[in-house]
């Protein structure tokens, strides 16, 4: 009987298993790329990514369905972005055969100044309320994008977002959670209230959402161009409404706002060369992790051993620190973004990395100055164009403040100043936050090979270096790279003016092994958990330039969706 039993168990044991086998062998749960040869798009909402696929079908360009696509997502996912926040992206345009970046981020407020806040007695910029305001710039960078790519009139490319916002669209996961999150949190805004809490209740999943105040926005900004959001009737809206409600965002604010076209940076790592945009964003982080970790034979490293992740984290807290030091506005700080992601430099930073010890800190490097909530998309066309783009609110909901109707949020990136003075990130009238939103492009012998993305905050740098990583050394394909279990390293230093504590903290998601765990906590570091939703979301497209075929992926840890024809 004992060994009838056992033999059960077994041929049991060994049918599940079979079951329970991927096509791939990994033992984390993916799913398939998404392969096409004419058009993909990738996002946080498949409403969105239809709608980037519809305007491709109407002969848009992959540029026209990226603004497509974000402009649905303000509406879909309003917790997350719109057009009350800020936005960058880089271009691969197929014609000239090159990249192009564009910062789309606002500036603070010119009547609000340093002062106040010492008059207030803060030591930080508060998260929510009009101070954290700063000017949007989304808007200016889709007219931006639109003038020097599009194909089709904004008309068109905004029609989806303002068929959902008048006529209505389910609610899906993440918006259902964040209004039920967020609800205490904002209940001091009655116009946030008054939109998001129709008669006082939460929207449930699955329920039909309307917000015609936005779809007026927006019908206003197709016919009446950028000028209707910086200089027309919203811009009178937004000034009026933030003097009556003690903010400064100002109307000669909005009027003044200016998307910069900046040349994307760049390094190389074991064959292929990564591109993000300069600061005032955190991409060069990437680029300085990446410096590091080329100089460790990762051939000879397993996925989810102690040895990878104990590297990764160590490169990590060295690119940080030299972050929360120098990333700032360039305007107003001279920032050594050549020496920071140069070989040389790397070489410096990797040789204070132990091989089996958790550094308790890192100081940023000694260099000679003379020399969030967010979304993400990716849409590539039949003619090659690739577009990686950006947006966010910063916080869910962003600063909470919603400008009599309009129907939208304002960000709240002000926060992301420090008001100690001195620094690189300082507070300044008129002056550009630190931001954490990066897109994200590849190359491979001069042609382009992915466009890709995290969402998450600080997060972000981590992310694409895992992506990057687990596709490039750990032979995984863009799917398979979003799916792989993630590391968060949590304790380094900020821009913000938060100093590191000590080792941190790594988080890892489920799916990494106890002798790993183990070996981790016998270095030093401090392993623990955290809730799902703090890993990141992600999308990517593959370019294969010898089949012509976009390979398409999406972050299951969202609501989102690749798709292609």
């Amino acid at each position: 009987m004992k060994q009838t039993i056992i033999l059960t168990c077994f041929f049991f044991c060994v049918l599940f298993t079979a079951a329970q086998d991927r096509l791939n062998g990994k033992t984390f749960a993916t799913r398939s790329e998404v392969l096409a040869q004419h058009g993909m798009a990738c996002t946080s909402h498949p409403l969105a990514t239809q709608a980037a696929i519809d305007i491709l079908k109407q002969g848009g360009n992959a540029i026209d369905a990226a603004i497509a696509a974000n402009a649905v997502l303000g509406v879909v996912e309003p917790e997350m972005n719109g057009i009350g926040g800020d936005l960058f992206a880089i271009v691969y345009d197929a014609k000239t055969k090159k990249l192009y970046g564009i910062n789309a981020s606002g500036h603070s407020p010119y009547a609000l100044t340093m002062d106040e806040f010492k008059k207030r007695n803060f030591t930080a910029i508060p998260l929510y309320g009009p101070l954290p305001v700063s000017t949007p710039g989304c808007v200016d960078g889709w007219f931006a994008l639109n003038k020097k790519f599009g194909s089709l009139t904004m008309q068109q490319i905004l029609a989806p977002a303002i068929s959902y916002a008048r006529n209505g669209f389910p609610i899906a996961d993440e918006f259902a959670y964040e209004l039920n999150d967020s609800k205490t949190t904002y209940a001091a805004y009655p116009d946030f209230s008054a939109l998001y809490y129709p008669n006082g209740q939460v929207p449930q999943k699955g329920e039909v959402f309307k917000n015609p105040q936005l779809a007026n926005t927006l019908s206003k900004i197709a016919t009446g161009g950028r000028d209707a959001f910086y200089k027309g009737d919203i811009a009178k809206t937004i000034d009026a409404f933030m003097k009556k409600n003690g903010g400064f965002l100002s109307y000669k604010d909005l009027a003044d706002d200016s998307a910069t076209w900046v040349e994307p940076v760049s390094t190389t790592y074991r064959g292929y060369r990564v591109w993000e945009l300069p600061p005032n964003g955190q991409g060069i982080a990437v680029l300085q992790m990446l410096n590091i970790l080329e100089g460790f034979d990762f051939s000879k490293i397993a996925f989810g051993s102690a040895e990878h992740i104990h590297l990764f984290v160590e490169a990590k807290k060295l690119a940080y620190e030299d972050r929360a030091k120098y990333y700032a506005d360039p305007a107003f700080a001279n920032i050594p973004v050549t020496t920071l992601i140069s070989k040389e430099y790397a070489a410096q930073r990797r040789a204070l990395i132990k091989p089996d010890h958790a550094a308790d800190d890192f100081a940023a490097g000694d260099i000679s100055l003379k020399d969030g909530e967010t979304v993400y998309l990716t849409v590539a066309d039949s003619e090659g164009n690739m577009v990686s783009l950006i947006q966010s609110n910063y916080f869910a909901f962003g600063s909470g403040i919603v400008p009599d109707s309009l129907g939208f949020v304002l960000q709240n990136r002000g926060r992301l100043f420090t008001l100690e003075e001195g620094k690189n990130n300082s507070y300044a009238p008129h002056k550009r936050p630190f931001h954490t939103i990066i897109p994200a492009f590849v190359t491979k012998d001069d042609q382009p090979y992915m466009s890709f993305g995290v969402m998450g905050g600080s997060f972000q740098p981590e992310g694409q270096v895992q992506v990057l990583i687990n596709m490039i050394d750990f032979g995984m394909n863009p799917q398979e790279a979003g799916d792989a279990p993630r590391i968060d390293h949590q304790g380094s230093s900020e821009p913000t003016g938060a100093k590191s504590t000590g080792v941190g903290t790594i988080y890892l998601e489920s799916g990494f092994s106890f002798e790993t765990i183990r070996t981790l906590l016998g270095y030093g570091h401090k392993v623990a958990w955290q809730q799902p939703g703090n890993y990141g979301g992600y999308q990517c497209i593959q370019y294969d330039s010898k089949n012509k075929v976009y390979h398409g992926a999406s972050d299951p840890r969202k609501d989102g969706m690749a798709a292609g024809y």
